[in-house]
């Protein structure tokens, strides 16, 4: 029997909880507390938007983590198994014109090793 290849990324219909903590410890590098918590605040009732992954990845201005990378191997293999992903929490930073990807690092990159043109649902203010 040959197993089925996945051909599109699974989302769940909204972010986990722990994403949003893990968002503004991230946000709080960047910006003040009080801001990182308005933002986080914001992106909690912001709707579930979809990019490509090379465009989020071009605005972001990221580097890719390589696929040998723990995180990245486990979304992998979630991508592969047909297990929905959580959507990513991003950030526009209009001052410095690009978006920070306030968490969700792993889960792009692992969508992006799989298929660059792939969708990925994301919450953006």
């Amino acid at each position: 029997m040959v197993a089925k290849k996945v051909k599109v990324v699974a989302w769940l219909a909204d972010v986990e909880e722990h994403n949003f903590p893990a968002a503004q410890s991230y946000l709080c590098l960047i910006y003040t507390e009080k801001r990182a918590a308005r933002m986080v605040a914001k992106l909690r009732t912001a709707g579930i938007v979809k990019f490509k992954a090379k465009d989020i990845f071009r605005a972001s201005q990221l580097s890719l983590v390589g696929v040998s990378n723990l995180h990245v191997e486990r979304d992998k293999k979630k991508i592969q198994s047909g297990t929905d992903l959580s959507p990513i929490l991003l950030v526009r930073d209009e001052a410095n014109g690009k978006v920070v990807v306030a968490d969700g690092y792993h889960r792009m990159c692992a969508v992006y090793a799989f298929d660059e043109d792939a969708w990925i649902d994301c919450k953006i203010i």
